[in-house]
């Protein structure tokens, strides 16, 4: 059978695809209005019948010269002629089908019927023309030439069982006339003996015939199955086509999206800039004195929401091009105490109107780090400020720095804030995605922070873990993998005066 999707699923007949096919569904099947399994029965047996075309004919031409001494040719040839003449017009029905494909199209159940009918007939017409050497060959008197006879028309029902064995109509048509006429042939010696084997002989074709029906019912049941699994690759291909479709359309969407933030980023911060200058000279009176304080303190609330914007605004062109691919890193030489100090002095001053206590912990003997000093301190603030954010008043922070056991450097901020739930873990890493709790409690931010520090970890190939308990806090880690840890005279020659050219510079981070 071809591993092509077999025609009935193609043609939609099979059973639910969610369910495996019961005896219920086969009872449905059989019916021929519902069964185009029987067409691929009979294409089994037809193509059997190419395969073997030679045999038939070879055996009757076999049979005519081994009788003809003792019948003569004048009653063996006409015989001989009609056997081939019969397996001829098979074989051409057989050929002809496969040229003309007629079961491939619509009304197909009328057309069916006709190719079931000349199949059962030629095979019927086959089968008698066997049986008649029982009874035209067999000599008065001479036992041994009977016996020949009826052992050889058996061995050709034999074949014929072989090449029909899943088609039971034309079983019956090919094999049931050729042993009942060797029965009969037996029968009408009226001795004991012949009409024992008769009564065998008829036994066994009605064993034959059951066996044959089981087989039949197990090679539908195979095409059922087959059906059903051609008809689930094709839907599964069909979903994945569409999905791949979706994906595409999501892809440009997001791009779409990415660039339209990262343009209107750049069109808002020109005006914003003006803002900020002209509110804080405003602020300061740089031009001379305000007489109205309240006008003073409008100027510096404007200047404090520019800066938050500002700040939004920087967060998400940072975002933006970290999904286009667009942000990139400048290695440098850097201790990792001076990102960590530089966040704590940003964070001061909101930690010190909430009265949160953030203490610093690092190991002085930590090697230094190749990476980008810009993106490293945007890391520490990120995760500091969530960490001052969300920390209850007198609530406690720890920042800091260890080197881990499989060489790689780690900075962590942890807290005793509420924590975060376990279903959020990995949302909150998520671009614009903010946790239940900030949503509540209507805390500032649109969810960027976490997920500017997971994009700049990833570029350095690092990775950044939480580690949450409700009630308990949180301690996020973020990860630089050992090939940037520089230990030893490796830190001392990048970082030293001995580095006079970039092809040396590429050389050590190769190393590193």
């Amino acid at each position: 059978m071809s591993d092509d999707v077999s025609p009935l699923a193609r043609e939609g007949l099979t059973s639910k695809l969610n369910s495996r096919p019961d005896s219920a569904d086969f009872a449905m099947a059989a019916k021929p209005q519902n069964s185009p399994w029987q067409r691929e029965l009979l294409e089994l047996f037809l193509r059997n019948q190419l395969k073997l075309a030679v045999v038939m004919p070879a055996l009757a031409m076999f049979l005519a010269f081994t009788v003809a001494p003792w019948c003569g040719w004048n009653v063996v040839l006409p015989w001989l002629l009609g056997t081939v003449g019969t397996s001829l017009i098979q074989i051409y029905l057989c050929w002809y089908y496969f040229k003309s494909k007629p079961l491939h199209g619509s009304g197909m159940h009328g057309v069916f019927g006709d190719w079931l009918g000349m199949a059962t007939a030629t095979e019927f017409m086959q089968g008698l023309f066997w049986v008649l050497p029982l009874f035209l060959f067999t000599p008065e008197g001479v036992h041994q030439h009977g016996t020949f006879l009826i052992a050889t028309v058996l061995a050709v029902a034999a074949l014929r069982f072989l090449i029909a064995n899943n088609f039971m109509p034309v079983l019956v048509a090919g094999t049931g006339i050729i042993v009942l006429g060797a029965a009969l042939r037996c029968f009408v010696e009226f001795d004991v003996f012949n009409s024992t084997v008769g009564c065998i002989l008829v036994f066994l074709e009605v064993l034959f015939l059951l066996v044959a029906r089981r087989l039949q019912d197990t090679a539908r049941d195979m095409l059922l199955f087959r059906a059903q699994k051609d008809a689930l690759i094709e839907e599964l291909r069909a979903a994945r086509d569409l999905a791949e479709k979706e994906r595409g359309k999501a892809e440009s969407a997001s791009q779409a999206k990415t660039v339209f933030l990262a343009n209107m980023s750049h069109e808002l911060r020109t005006p914003l800039n003006a803002i900020l200058g002209f509110s804080e000279i405003l602020h300061t009176e740089m031009f001379g004195p305000i007489k109205n304080d309240t006008y003073k303190d409008y100027a510096a609330d404007i200047n404090s929401s520019g800066r938050y914007l500002l700040g939004l605004i920087n967060d998400i062109l940072d975002i933006s091009r970290i999904e286009a691919g667009r942000r990139e890193i400048m290695d440098t030489v850097i201790t990792i105490s001076k990102p960590l100090e530089d966040a704590m002095a940003f964070a001061a001053p909101v930690a010190a109107e909430k009265k949160v206590s953030v203490t610093l912990s690092i190991d002085p003997e930590l090697p230094r780090l190749r990476g980008d000093s810009r993106s490293i301190q945007q890391v520490a603030i990120n995760l500091l400020t969530n960490a001052v954010k969300f920390t209850p008043e007198g609530g406690q922070i720890e920042i800091g720095a260890k080197r881990v056991s499989n060489g790689a450097l780690q900075i962590f901020v942890k807290d005793n804030g509420p924590g975060i739930p376990p279903q959020e873990l990995k949302s909150v890493l998520m671009s614009f995605t903010r946790g239940r709790r900030s949503t509540d409690k209507a805390i500032d931010g649109v969810g960027l922070g976490l997920a500017i520090v997971k994009g700049i970890m990833e570029l350095h190939e690092g990775t950044i873990e939480i580690e949450s308990m409700v009630g308990l806090g949180t301690n996020i880690l973020c990860t630089f993998p050992a090939k940037r840890v520089l230990s030893g005279p490796m830190s001392e020659l990048e970082s030293g005066a001995a580095i006079s050219s970039e092809s040396q510079k590429r050389l050590l981070k190769l190393t590193g």
